[in-house]
């Protein structure tokens, strides 16, 4: 069966997919630093799930019909706090680090966060949406080589309106992965240039964190510059998770 390995690197890219048919296409979305690493860190933690949304509104929309769901989120990198919300503190940021298991085991989380909860909403329409993180990366490549997808989308996405090095760095080291099965196909010129990146940094990833706009403003941040390393671990998570049709990101397997 003939197969496709694409890259979209930025907003305006993905910003289409709600748009295009997608009922072939497998997407795996990523925010390194960090809504789908501290997605993966909640469900490991024993997060029941996870409810992605766009807008601020739209979690405390959720929250008021939902008194027992819990409220994630940033802007500008920051938890979300009563200034921006007319009156309601954000019980987390999007720190990885605060979703312990004491505090999150068989709970529902709402998150908001500025791109990674908008990337999985456009993808919404696909065949399958699965969360992509260094955490569990070789457990996304596992699940692909065993499905064997024909159309394969990696999306990253991104810091505001533009491309991320840290997301690329991502979809690069799943290219990886999976290049064999894939090399037979069509691959794209995207998934070339995110591996390529991947290989010149893959021995030293935390190192390649400081080229990163996203990592360099966390670093200069005492409370979140412990959760640039934490981003990066490689392979600490053997399941893989993805986002349902009822909207909800569980775990798959």
């Amino acid at each position: 069966m003939p197969t496709t390995l694409e890259v979209l690197f930025a907003p305006p890219e993905y910003a289409v997919l709600p748009k295009l048919d997608l009922t072939e296409t497998v997407c795996v979305v990523f925010d390194i630093l960090r809504a789908t690493t501290t997605m993966m860190t909640a469900l490991a933690n024993g997060a029941q799930e996870i409810l992605p949304v766009s807008e601020i509104d739209e979690a405390l929309a959720i929250r008021k019909h939902r008194p027992d769901v819990l409220l994630a989120g940033e802007r500008h990198g920051l938890r979300i706090l009563a200034d921006q919300t007319g009156g309601r503190d954000f019980d987390f940021g999007n720190s990885p680090r605060e979703f312990t298991s004491e505090t999150i085991a068989g709970k529902t989380i709402v998150m908001t966060t500025t791109n990674g909860t908008r990337a999985l909403r456009a993808c919404a329409l696909s065949k399958t949406v699965l969360i992509g993180t260094f955490l569990g990366v070789q457990a996304v490549a596992g699940w692909i080589t065993r499905e064997r997808p024909s159309n394969l989308l990696l999306v990253c996405s991104g810091t505001v309106d533009q491309a991320s090095y840290e997301d690329t760095l991502g979809a690069g080291a799943l290219c990886d992965l999976i290049w064999s099965a894939y090399a037979e196909g069509s691959i794209s010129d995207s998934a070339q240039i995110a591996r390529q990146i991947y290989s010149a940094a893959r021995c030293d990833l935390y190192q390649a964190m400081q080229f990163a706009r996203n990592g360099r403003r966390l670093l200069a941040l005492p409370d979140l510059r412990d959760d640039v390393r934490y981003c990066v671990q490689r392979d600490t998570i053997p399941f893989v998770a993805g986002l349902f049709r009822d909207g909800a990101v569980r775990k798959l397997s």
